[in-house]
């Protein structure tokens, strides 16, 4: 049962990772942290108030919205899912599946970002694949 937490882990942290791409378009990242990471709100606030920045989110528009609050959704069920998978799993299987998370973000800009790739690209997001399927099996 840990793995699937694990896996969804994965997807969660690679939607928040195309989430966050299309939501901080045109906008400050550190008031794009901010807005999408409840856990960090305080120290992310500090660090747009500190660098001038906050005057900004007037021109944010609803699709960065839109986007950053999905990120901020996909970051919070993606930590749900990893704690889960870490109370029921050992921590050397649950942490490189998690890691996953890179090649998925890899497919999903390729498929929704139209991002290009490279045969390194490829390679390297198979590997991190098929080193998942050896641990979860």
């Amino acid at each position: 049962m840990w793995w699937i937490y694990a896996l969804l882990s994965a997807l969660f942290a690679a939607l928040t990772a195309i989430f966050a791409k299309v939501g901080i378009k045109g906008v400050d990242t550190d008031l794009a942290t901010a807005i999408r990471t409840v856990v960090i709100l305080l120290i992310a606030w500090a660090i747009v108030f500190f660098k001038g920045s906050a005057s900004a989110i007037g021109g944010l528009n609803k699709i960065n919205w839109f986007f950053l609050v999905l990120s901020g959704c996909a970051t919070g069920l993606s930590w749900i899912c990893y704690f889960k998978a870490l109370q029921l799993g050992k921590v050397s299987l649950v942490a490189p599946i998690d890691k996953l998370s890179v090649a998925l973000a890899i497919v999903l800009a390729v498929v929704f970002l139209k991002e290009s790739l490279s045969l390194k690209q490829a390679i390297g997001a198979l590997m991190i694949i098929g080193g998942s399927v050896v641990l979860i099996f």
